[in-house]
C-alpha cells in the first residue's frame, strides 16, 4: 500500500513538473531554434498600448465631428485587433463641466493617449497634461503648447473654399447660407473659406450666416435653417455639429412638402450623404470631409510605434487628403460642378490663391475679386 502511495505521487510530480516546464518554455518567446522571436514580442508591446478620446458636447453620435473620431479610433483598434475598453474608449460629455472629469477618469484608467475632440477641450487638455507629463494627449483642431500633446489641424477653409464653389455654381437664387455652432477663429475658417469660395464664382451671390452658439442645439439649428431657406437661400452650409442636424431636418420638411423644391444642404466633417436622404430624393449636395477619423487613427499609430510628435502641430490639408469635398451624389454634382472644383483645387495646392481664414482675410479677399 505504501509503495503504491509512493507511486502515485512520483507520477504526480512527474506530470507536474513536464507541465510546469512547458509553460516556462512559453514564456521566453523563441522559436525552433531557440532564437528570441522579435514579432511575439512586438505584438505584445502593441496589445499594451491604450487609446481613449473625449467627445466635445455634440455627442459620440453627432454623425459629424465625434462621430468622425470615434470611427478613426474603432479603425485603430481594428487594425490592432482591439477591442473596446480593453484597448480602446471613449467618455461622452454633456456640456463642458464633463471635460475635465471625463480627462482624469480616463487617465486613472491607465490609457497610454487621450484625445480631446474640439478645441472646447482646450483648457481641460492643458491642466490634466501638465499634472501628467508621462502619458501622452492630442487635441483636435486647435494648438496647445504642452510637451506631451499632439496639436492635430486642418486645413478646414481650403475644404470650404471648394464647397463654396460647388455651392454656388448649383444655386439658382444665387443666395446662400453659412450656419456655424461657436463663433469661433475654427469655425470662421470654414465660414471664410466657404464664402470666398461661392464669390470666386459668382461676386455677386448672397451669403446669409448665423451662429447657433452651440454644437449640440438640432432645434436651434432648424429653426434658423427655417429663416434662411423662407428668406430664398437654396443651399445652407454647416459647420455645427449635432446643431447642423436640424439644418438637414429642415431641408427634408420642405423637400417632403414640396418634392419640386431645390433645397439642398452642404455637410461637414464625414461624408453626410445618409443624413441627406428622403424617400427617392437626398438633400445632401456635398459634405466638406475632414479627415478627423484618419488623423486619430495615424496619430494612435505614432505613439504606439514609440514616435508620439509630443509637442508638435500636426496639419491635415488638401495636398494629403485632410480636407475635400464628397461626391457621392452623383445625380446633384454635374460634371461641370466636379471639374471646376478640381481646377480651384489645383489653384490652391500650386499657391496660386492664399484661401482667407478669418473675417478680415475675407474681406481683402472679396475686394480683389
Amino acid at each position: 500500500m505504501k509503495n503504491r502511495k509512493f507511486i502515485l505521487l512520483f507520477a504526480l510530480l512527474l506530470t507536474l513538473g513536464i507541465v510546469l516546464a512547458a509553460c516556462g518554455g512559453g514564456s521566453d518567446d523563441t522559436d525552433d531554434n531557440g532564437e528570441t522571436d522579435d514579432n511575439a514580442a512586438s505584438e505584445g508591446e502593441e496589445s499594451g498600448y491604450t487609446v481613449a478620446m473625449v467627445t466635445d458636447e455634440g455627442g459620440v453620435d453627432d454623425k459629424s465631428f465625434n462621430q468622425s473620431a470615434w470611427e478613426g479610433l474603432q479603425a485603430w483598434g481594428e487594425e490592432h485587433d482591439l477591442s473596446k475598453a480593453d484597448g480602446f474608449d471613449y467618455a461622452q460629455s454633456d456640456d463642458e463641466s464633463d471635460y475635465l472629469p471625463n480627462m482624469t477618469r480616463l487617465v486613472r484608467n491607465d490609457y497610454d493617449l487621450v484625445f480631446g475632440i474640439g478645441f472646447l477641450l482646450e483648457d481641460a487638455i492643458t491642466q490634466i497634461a501638465e499634472q501628467n507629463p508621462d502619458k501622452d494627449f492630442a487635441i483636435v483642431d486647435t494648438v496647445v503648447d504642452v510637451p506631451n500633446v499632439a496639436s492635430i489641424t486642418f486645413a478646414e477653409h481650403e475644404g470650404s473654399f471648394l464647397a463654396g464653389v460647388a455651392a454656388a455654381m448649383k444655386s439658382k437664387t444665387e443666395r446662400l447660407g453659412f450656419v456655424g455652432g461657436v463663433d469661433s477663429d475654427l469655425i470662421n475658417k470654414f465660414e471664410s473659406g466657404f464664402i470666398a469660395g461661392a464669390k470666386s464664382v459668382n461676386p455677386a451671390i448672397v451669403v446669409d450666416t448665423q451662429y447657433v452658439g452651440n454644437f449640440s442645439s438640432a432645434a436651434d439649428g432648424k429653426l434658423i435653417a427655417t429663416r434662411m431657406y423662407n428668406d430664398g437661400a437654396d443651399i445652407i452650409y454647416h459647420a455645427a455639429g449635432a446643431a447642423g442636424n436640424g439644418v438637414f431636418a429642415q431641408a427634408k420638411d420642405i423637400k417632403q412638402n414640396d418634392p419640386d423644391r431645390e433645397v439642398w444642404v452642404v455637410g461637414v466633417d464625414r461624408d453626410q450623404h445618409d443624413e441627406g436622404q428622403i424617400g427617392d430624393n437626398n438633400v445632401t449636395l456635398t459634405s466638406m470631409v475632414k479627415r478627423v477619423d484618419t488623423s486619430v487613427q495615424e496619430v494612435s499609430n505614432m505613439g504606439l510605434n514609440g514616435e508620439f510628435p509630443g509637442g508638435e502641430i500636426v496639419e491635415f490639408g488638401l495636398t494629403d487628403d485632410g480636407v475635400s469635398i464628397a461626391t457621392t451624389n452623383e445625380d446633384a454634382l454635374t460634371e461641370e460642378i466636379l471639374s471646376t472644383v478640381n481646377d480651384w483645387k489645383e489653384r490652391i495646392i500650386n499657391g496660386d490663391i492664399d484661401v482667407p481664414k478669418t473675417h478680415e482675410e475675407l474681406d481683402a479677399f472679396v475686394d480683389s475679386l
